[in-house]
């Protein structure tokens, strides 16, 4: 079989190795369709301080189950199947407690242990979940990220009601906004890019603002009629982007703010920025719960899948996907690697 390995900054190769068999609890997935995330560009440009090379990305991973090992029970060959992306110890306080995207070993797929962007590979049982035949693997390879939008907003505790601010218009914050209308929010996307931000009003936005042209603070104000946002989802993550967020007449007094980034660039923040409105600050990482209930959203249609992907991109041609991260196109949105293709 081929796998593709990340060797370092901006270097990549394609390998030819033996397939896989799965050992005890563990099936053996043919893939068919793997997403492409940021991460995984920021593994191959070399901006992810974290990364050890060499490294086969990909955690947005759908395929068929060809292969059991011994003990499996949940799925048999012929299963269509999504891989979490957490892999956890099972065993610690905090995957006792439902949060295994915290686990004091956890490593990320793709990103601390190899991930999907290989013709085979193997994973436990526990570690697969079951898709109905009628998703598309096309589909199935956004249920991750439409899981990373069903756990950042019940990080937030969103109940619905709550007129949101959403920064950033891309994969993440299309899904996250999609999540939040759902819930019956009534939602700001904010962005630089205006073939995003129409995207947005597609999918059910109820106000854009290209804050390259508009003022933030301004528009937020008039929106919402001088009282700030209920709730923000920082998924632009740029250097500075949660100061930027604080800024007084954005959140409401009492507001929740949740970055989804992992810039280590220090931040402006103040204690008296936080406490004299009573913000929250909270924290989120991947999702730990989520794959089901996002399965079950797909299935029933509860997501706009249109537009999503600006391209998806053969197996065997695997090479453009690493010129796009290069050489992005204008108006450029996700990738998808298909196989079989």
């Amino acid at each position: 079989m081929k796998e593709v390995v990340i060797t370092g900054p901006k270097q990549f190769e394609v390998r030819e190795v033996p397939k896989p068999t799965p050992a005890d609890g563990e099936v053996l997935i043919q893939m068919k369709a793997a997403g492409v995330c940021g991460s995984d560009i920021h593994l191959f440009l070399g901006e992810n301080p974290n990364a050890v090379y060499p490294r086969i990305p990909g955690h947005e991973n759908a395929g068929v189950v060809v292969e059991v090992g011994k003990g499996v029970t949940k799925v048999k060959p012929g299963d269509h199947v999504v891989v979490d992306l957490v892999v956890a110890c099972g065993k610690c306080p905090h995957c006792l407690s439902g949060r295994r995207n915290i686990c004091t070993t956890v490593k990320a797929r793709g990103a601390a242990t190899d991930g999907g962007w290989r013709e085979y590979f193997a994973v436990p049982e526990h570690e697969v979940y079951l898709v109905p035949n009628e998703i598309t693997f096309r589909e199935a390879a956004l249920v991750e990220p439409f899981a990373i939008g069903l756990h950042c907003t019940k990080r937030a505790n969103i109940q619905g009601g709550e007129t949101v601010l959403v920064l950033g218009s891309g994969t993440i914050g299309a899904v996250i906004l999609q999540t939040l209308k759902q819930k019956g929010c009534k939602v700001i996307c904010a962005d630089i890019n205006d073939s995003s931000l129409a995207r947005a009003k597609k999918y059910g936005a109820d106000a854009v603002v290209n804050t390259k042209t508009q003022n933030l603070k301004d528009f937020v104000q008039e929106f919402t009629g001088g009282i700030g946002v209920n709730a923000i989802f920082d998924s632009a993550c740029y250097p500075g982007s949660l100061t930027a967020m604080l800024e007084q007449g954005i959140p409401a007094n009492g507001a929740t703010i949740v970055p989804l980034g992992f810039s280590t660039t220090q931040e402006g923040i103040t204690q008296a920025m936080i406490n004299v409105r009573e913000l929250s600050i909270i924290g989120t990482r991947m999702s730990s719960g989520q794959f089901e209930p996002t399965i079950k959203n797909v299935a029933e249609h509860k997501y706009n899948m249109d537009g999503m992907v600006s391209h998806y991109i053969p197996f065997s041609q695997v090479e453009k996907v690493f010129e796009l991260m290069l050489h992005p196109e204008k108006d450029m949105k996700k990738m998808v690697i298909v196989f079989g293709e």
